[in-house]
């Protein structure tokens, strides 16, 4: 199944200049969603893995099937005030601003090979944050899943020292 129709493009959101991604058409259509969720599937089964983590919010929406799936930990990656453990923190900039990623100190043990996953692959700033605090914390990052990538962003460039992997590539 092409995935690529259930992709909207939205000129200028969320400002002038920006071709926006949208993926709820694919979410709103139950086999695509599933097609998805079962080629990452098939991308990750086998592979040493012993958790998968998210940021908030769009990479929850497919890593906690994935997670599902592959019968692994899901470990939610949010912004601050969101965990109500005790958490590491990691603030990081993007190209607009600055912003920030915590995860409880127990999501994760030292050693353990944690799979990143989100929906958009951009500029690659969340991703490299997401796997900084994954690092943090002791354990090794197996690998980045992404449902899109926008190749023209170059965010794998950011990303050069991990295995990445994108259903989509525009």
């Amino acid at each position: 199944m092409d995935l690529r129709p259930f992709i909207r493009d939205i000129p200028n959101f969320p400002k002038p200049g920006i071709q926006f991604k949208d993926i709820t058409p694919l979410l709103a259509d139950p086999t695509a969603f599933q097609v998805a969720t079962d080629l990452l599937f098939v991308h990750y089964a086998g592979k040493e893995l012993d958790a998968i983590a998210a940021a908030e919010a769009r990479g929850f929406l497919f890593a906690a099937p994935l997670a599902l799936k592959l019968h692994l930990p899901l470990v939610p990656l949010r912004k601050p005030g969101k965990l109500p453990y005790r958490t590491y923190s990691l603030k990081y900039e993007l190209e607009y601003g600055s912003a920030e990623l915590q995860m409880h100190v127990d999501g994760v043990s030292s050693g353990q090979r944690v799979l990143l996953v989100d929906d958009v692959l951009a500029t690659g700033g969340t991703m490299q944050a997401g796997a900084k605090l994954i690092e943090q914390a002791g354990a090794v990052v197996a690998g980045c899943a992404f449902l899109v990538e926008l190749g023209f962003l170059e965010g794998r460039k950011k990303l050069t020292q991990y295995d990445c992997f994108s259903l989509l590539t525009y």
